[in-house]
């Protein structure tokens, strides 16, 4: 797999309206926070640009660590089981 950018979190803040941005154009978001995994279906349930940013952003209101674009998937946050079936 091909790294095609890598950002700094701690030197690049994403707020509300630039995580929302950074889903155009995808399918499926994954979010991991801890043990709990939320998918969500971009193309046919997708929440309101609030409730997304809701689960995609931090305790400071910035993107959450790590964020990956895999394929039409965007994957949030870290669980090892998350990252098993998608890299499995």
């Amino acid at each position: 797999m091909e790294t095609k950018e890598t950002i700094d979190a701690k030197k690049q803040r994403y707020g509300a309206e630039e995580a929302v941005a950074l889903l155009k154009g995808m399918s499926k978001m994954v979010v991991a926070k801890g043990k709990k995994v939320t998918e969500v279906d971009l193309k046919k349930d997708r929440p309101a640009d609030e409730e997304l940013a809701k689960l995609m952003l931090g305790p400071t209101g910035n993107l959450r660590a790590p964020t990956m674009k895999i394929g039409r998937t965007v994957l949030i946050g870290f669980n090892a089981d998350a990252y098993s079936e998608i890299f499995g």
